[in-house]
């Protein structure tokens, strides 16, 4: 499927883009091989690393081919627009209505501008998010009790050590109670990435700091790399649960494996095995990684979700197809059936599309409260 939209794409640009211009033959190959080049990235990325997941070219080019491969797809998306204009102008006008290189110079400028946006704040050390939920039954000695949640860091040659250093030392400053992180922290084999996650050794908080995986963990070797985030002092919380006590009131913090694992031979996601035993009444907090069965959690009595790997859905409108691929769940807040369920943007993305319009990234500190009138 997604060489068939690429395949598209090339051919929309192509004939709807560059064709039309007063260019000189050769001028229009070059043009036309470049794009090829651009929207065939990711089949690069199997020549450098053996899979389209992990660019392993240096970061300089990960980024050139991030930009030109988003500027790529917005011209698209743009030229589309365009020639939706051009078909309406015609039928009021009743005949052909052309357009001069101008307008196309105009567009291509804009898709350019705004993929290099998109790329950096893509690539941004994310900023605090702050975001409190109300829970019912929540003990008055966790009111107040706060969780940073790091999600979607896909530590790799565009997020290198430098970048995961400032996130930590950044994250480090904020005093959470527990940091959670929710899945897809690598792009990468421990090899190759073993240099750019040290840095996450330094993450500290008073509670701990907990993981579970993502689906990018299963790609790259699921037990190697969670056998890894124990060794760097990421404590696993896969299907399981703690139990968190504070003068005698109890929080139970909640992990489960990703939808992947489904597909991959491990463990059947089970989430009321995972709770099984946990304290009755105590308020549970799961993290789960993607949000698409927020629903089931909200049956079980799951009080707050906390979810990622939508990336927000990167376009502020054309989010809405990832939320359709998602339960309809992509971006902050949502109230699932009396479940509070958040979803994170993540505090990067993925290499392979890394461009963010709309969506930012964020480091999000979730501030736990009595609910009023509980």
């Amino acid at each position: 499927m997604p060489q068939l939209i690429f395949g598209l794409t090339s051919l929309l640009i192509l004939a709807r883009f560059i064709w039309p211009l007063d260019w000189p033959l050769p001028a229009k190959i070059v043009a036309a091989l470049l794009v090829l080049v651009a929207l065939q990235f990711h089949r690069w990325n199997r020549l450098s690393s053996g899979s389209e997941f992990s660019p392993e070219f240096p970061r300089p080019v990960v980024v050139l081919f991030n930009w030109a491969f988003g500027a790529i797809m917005l011209l698209a998306l743009l030229q589309l627009a365009f020639d939706a204009g051009l078909l309406v102008a015609a039928l009021i006008h009743g005949g052909f209505v052309g357009a001069p290189d101008g307008v196309r110079y105009a567009l291509a400028a804009l898709a350019g501008a705004a993929a290099a946006i998109g790329v950096h704040q893509a690539m941004r050390i994310p900023p605090l998010r702050d975001v409190e939920v109300g829970i019912r039954g929540l003990p008055l000695q966790f009111d107040g009790y706060t969780i940073l949640q790091l999600t979607d860091l896909h530590i790799s040659r565009l997020f290198p050590a430098p970048w995961a250093r400032a996130v930590v030392e950044r994250s480090s400053k904020l005093g959470a109670d527990l940091i959670a992180i929710t899945g897809d922290l690598i792009d990468g084999t421990i090899d190759a990435r073993r240099g750019d996650i040290a840095p996450l050794r330094d993450l500290m908080a008073a509670d701990g700091v907990y993981v579970i995986s993502g689906n990018h963990e299963y790609i790259f070797g699921y037990d190697g790399w969670m056998a890894h985030y124990e060794a760097l002092g990421l404590r696993s919380l896969e299907n399981r649960h703690i139990v968190l006590e504070r003068g005698g009131g109890r929080l139970v913090i909640a992990g489960i494996t990703d939808r992947a694992s489904r597909h991959r031979g491990h463990s059947i996601r089970d989430l009321a095995a995972v709770l099984d035993g946990a304290p009755k009444g105590a308020p549970v907090v799961l993290l789960d990684h993607q949000p698409s069965d927020a629903r089931k959690a909200a049956r079980l009595g799951v009080a707050l979700q906390l979810s990622g790997h939508t990336h927000g859905g990167l376009i502020l409108g054309i989010d809405r197809l990832a939320a359709r691929a998602n339960a309809g769940f992509v971006s902050g807040r949502y109230d699932v059936d009396g479940m509070t369920l958040y979803v994170n943007n993540g505090t990067a993305l993925w290499p392979g599309f890394a461009l963010r319009l709309g969506r930012p990234s964020e480091l999000t500190r979730i501030t736990l409260r009595v609910a009023e009138g509980v």
